[in-house]
């Protein structure tokens, strides 16, 4: 009995003991399940180093007290395309941007700068720069998007990107193509006026860098060329405004040979007209109608790829006058044969009038004198055959026949 008794002690013991331990456990195991499912990013070294956690990035350094100067300069690599029925231009180049930022800053023992790719940059504050007048944009991303950060001891940042932009450009085409063409490309801060982000240029003219081999094949470019403006938007304020200035000088070359020459050519050749005879009508017809055509070709053509702009180029003029020089030849056939018409209808008329006389010469000799040839037998047609009937009815009723 007494064995029964210490064997159910034990065993009520020992539950409620695992009771009692479930109890103090479970508030401990809640309270540090929330820490097991939570996970830090890990940090690394540079951010450790530029303590990137200690400061906040979304505002510009010095925030609050002057503007921070931003320099900026360019390196051409290519000018790619240059567009007159679109009115803009293609540029490839490095932009590279340069301020300084304190709170970047991290001792140095050798004073030796750190060089990062994309992906710290997203982490940091960097100028919001923008193409004004931009159609399209992109940062090149082969193999990998080429964005340099370059972050000094003191805190200077180097900022470079490569870029391939098209840009507009309004072109006067009244001289075309003997003209001369200025474009710009415009680079501006989105949101910091002037009052927060001072832009210029880092080494004045000097900070536009360009390759000798740099060419086009329809211009010649002459000079590059940097400025600095301010810009007011009336809702936001005043910008500061960087220009890259390029002039391009036609080359007259291509146009002497598609358009020039063919249509002198063309003028020339309906000219021709004039020494063959007017009675060639085969002859005269085609050529006159031939050169109209092709001067037609070529105005279409030129102007397919020209915009359409609501002013006289100069290649127009030289190929309208050109194509009223070919009009008019076409016209001058026109004019003669109809007046030469009239001509013969007159002579016609004439020849009818004319009295009948004794000793008149026969018809067949007066049709075969020296006064026409074999020729103008065969080219006079019917005025020929009327003459000779009105003077051989004439002859049959004058009465002096007999005689």
């Amino acid at each position: 009995c007494l064995l029964s008794a210490l064997r159910v002690f034990f065993l009520h013991w020992s539950a409620a003991a695992a009771r009692t331990g479930a109890s103090d456990m479970q508030p401990n195991q809640v309270s540090a399940s929330p820490h097991s499912y939570v996970t830090k990013a890990p940090v690394t070294k540079s951010e450790q180093l530029l303590k990137l956690d200690g400061h906040d990035f979304t505002m510009r350094p010095g925030f609050g007290g002057p503007a921070i100067p931003v320099g900026v300069d360019v390196q051409l690599e290519s000018l790619d395309t240059i567009s007159e029925v679109d009115m803009d231009f293609t540029m490839t180049l490095y932009l590279r941007h340069y301020w300084k930022d304190e709170r970047l800053s991290f001792p140095s023992n050798t004073n030796q700068s750190m060089t990062f790719d994309g992906r710290l940059v997203k982490k940091i504050w960097v100028p919001d720069i923008f193409f004004v007048h931009s159609k399209r944009s992109f940062i090149h991303d082969t193999t990998t998007e080429n964005v340099m950060l370059r972050v000094h001891p003191d805190g200077k940042v180097l900022y470079s990107l490569r870029v391939t932009v098209t840009a507009m450009c309004n072109m006067d085409l009244s001289h075309f193509p003997l003209d001369t063409q200025t474009c710009s490309l415009e680079i501006e801060s989105y949101a910091y006026t002037d009052d927060d982000l001072m832009l210029y240029w880092k080494r004045g003219n000097k900070s536009l860098q360009t390759d000798e081999k740099i060419s086009l094949s329809q211009f010649l470019i002459r000079e590059f060329h940097t400025t600095t403006k301010l810009a007011f938007y009336s809702s936001t304020g005043w910008y500061n405004r960087l220009y890259i200035n390029f002039t391009l000088r036609r080359h007259i070359f291509f146009f002497l040979l598609q358009t020039y020459f063919p249509a002198t050519l063309m003028v020339m050749l309906s000219w021709v007209s004039f020494w063959i005879d007017r009675r060639a009508v085969p002859a005269r017809v085609p050529l006159g109608i031939t050169t109209v055509l092709t001067m037609s070709t070529i105005i279409t053509g030129v102007n397919a790829s020209m915009p359409r702009v609501s002013y006289i180029k100069a290649v127009d003029i030289y190929l309208w006058v050109s194509f009223v020089f070919v009009f008019l030849s076409v016209i001058e056939y026109a004019a003669v044969n109809y007046l030469s018409t009239l001509q013969e209808r007159k002579e016609r008329m004439q020849s009818n009038r004319l009295p009948c006389t004794c000793g008149m010469t026969h018809p067949g000799q007066m049709m075969m004198s020296n006064s026409y040839s074999d020729m103008d037998m065969m080219t006079t047609g019917n005025y020929g055959m009327s003459c000779y009937v009105s003077v051989h009815v004439c002859v049959q009723n004058n009465p002096c026949r007999q005689n």
